[in-house]
């Protein structure tokens, strides 16, 4: 209970320091200009007729949490030399001190000029005055169909749209070749239901006695490879369109939970006890203790460092109940600060150009850790041969059915809550389903009322 309260707490005083910063005569993001400045002058680079006229001198300072082992250097060093006229300083620190940092230099209005965070936390920003309205400088400047939908991962139901991706976390069915050959079970495809994955995982489940040497898949009970793709698939919701109801108390919501549940129960999904015993998630799956997985894009990584012997592969997520994807999405988010200066923030908005362009977006493509929005980098995906070799399993996945977990400027909160009764119920199987999903219906849509 302690630590509950500490949570509360310290949550408590982030609202209070975001409340501040949104009165303290700060320009606000929520009555954007009908046009960025300076548009007149800021047609595609690539087509600009030579001016005789040099650029205007701008400043630009940039945020980089976990400075450059997220950001690749080279993007930063790329767009310096590239814009000689804008002089360009780099405030880089390690995640959680340029979490803290942050909120102490929005509170004093002394922020860079353009930084990312987690998507959510920029809605927060954007409801707060923090952020600038990127909608107009995008409608001036970018081809929205050069870009899968993820770009507007930011926008909200109002039509603002408070920042760009620094990249996108899809997910995908990861697969064992290895186990579905021992089993001799037919290898997943792009075609799989939710009802095919589930059938598959009772095939490659392998009993000893009373303890399972083999799962047939990690039953991830977090929220973007567990509670949420469930629910959807199911055809239930969290929220509504409009992201202010909740809609816990759906019935297919509680069917997708109920399903992620049976498996557990019945011991063809993994458990909470038996990963804790085996390492991680990731463990389980690469070492075999596992034959299938919905895991993230940037887990590649680390599952090529750590078991570059591991058998396995991936396709989409499975398709839900109404033929639909849905692929669940997390990205960060490069927002520029509404309290800049016009200057400062064309120079930001020329940043984020440029790191959008075919050159950033290259980079981010090869660097492994995240998926670009721009779809002219994803012919760096042909030439690839680090596993997964079908990487189109993350990519065509995400631009088909890419969606958030519903975030909004309430979600760390809101989540949290959802989060603590499926533990108690899909986990633990402490309380039923159904008294988990309607307490948490409840207590998610209080959250949502007073943020409102």
């Amino acid at each position: 209970m302690k630590k509950k309260y500490g949570l509360w707490t310290t949550m408590l005083a982030m609202s209070l320091v975001f409340t501040a910063c949104s009165s303290n005569g700060g320009g606000s993001a929520n009555s954007p200009a009908a046009s960025p400045p300076n548009a007149s002058s800021q047609a595609s680079e690539s087509s600009a007729p030579p001016s005789s006229e040099p650029a205007k001198q701008l400043s630009l300072t940039i945020g980089l949490p976990g400075s450059y082992d997220v950001t690749k250097k080279e993007i930063i060093d790329q767009f310096i030399a590239t814009h000689p006229h804008i002089t360009v300083k780099v405030e880089e620190a390690p995640w959680g001190d340029f979490v803290s940092k942050i909120a102490t230099q929005i509170a004093g209005n002394s922020t860079p000029d353009v930084w990312f965070q987690e998507n959510a936390t920029i809605l927060g920003y954007g409801k707060r005055g923090v952020a600038e309205d990127l909608g107009p400088y995008i409608e001036r400047d970018l081809n929205a169909s050069d870009y899968i939908d993820a770009l507007f991962s930011a926008r909200t139901p109002e039509g603002q749209v408070w920042g760009v991706p620094h990249g996108t976390n899809a997910v995908a069915l990861a697969y064992n070749k290895s186990a579905f050959a021992a089993a001799n079970v037919d290898l997943p495809t792009d075609d799989w239901t939710f009802a095919d994955l589930i059938e598959a995982a009772k095939k490659l489940t392998i009993k000893e006695g009373k303890d399972t040497k083999q799962f047939g898949f990690v039953g991830n009970t977090s929220i973007a490879t567990g509670w949420f793709p469930w629910i959807k698939q199911a055809g239930g919701f969290v929220l509504d369109d409009t992201k202010t109801k909740s809609m816990l108390d759906d019935s297919k919501t509680l069917e997708g939970l109920r399903q992620l549940r049976q498996g557990i129960e019945e011991g063809y999904f993994t458990n909470n006890d038996f990963i804790k015993a085996n390492g991680t998630e990731m463990d389980v799956f690469a070492t075999g203790k596992a034959a299938m997985y919905l895991m993230q894009y940037s887990q590649q990584v680390g599952m090529n460092a750590s078991f570059p012997d591991a058998d396995w592969d991936v396709v989409k997520v499975p398709k839900a109940v109404d033929g639909n994807r849905y692929v669940p999405m997390v990205t960060n988010s490069w927002l520029i600060s509404s309290r800049a200066s016009e200057d400062s923030k064309e120079a930001a908005w020329q940043f984020l150009r440029f790191y959008l362009g075919d050159e950033a977006q290259k980079m981010v493509a090869e660097s492994g850790a995240s998926i670009p929005v721009k779809k002219s980098a994803y012919e760096v995906y042909a030439t690839s041969t680090t596993k997964p070799l079908n990487k189109n399993g993350f990519i065509e996945g995400v631009a088909e059915g890419g969606v958030t977990t519903d975030e909004n400027a309430s979600w760390a909160e809101w989540r949290l809550l959802v989060q603590q009764e499926v533990n108690d119920a899909v986990i633990q199987g402490a309380k039923s389903i159904e008294d988990a999903l309607a307490a948490a219906h409840k207590s998610v849509q209080q959250v949502l009322d007073e943020n409102q």
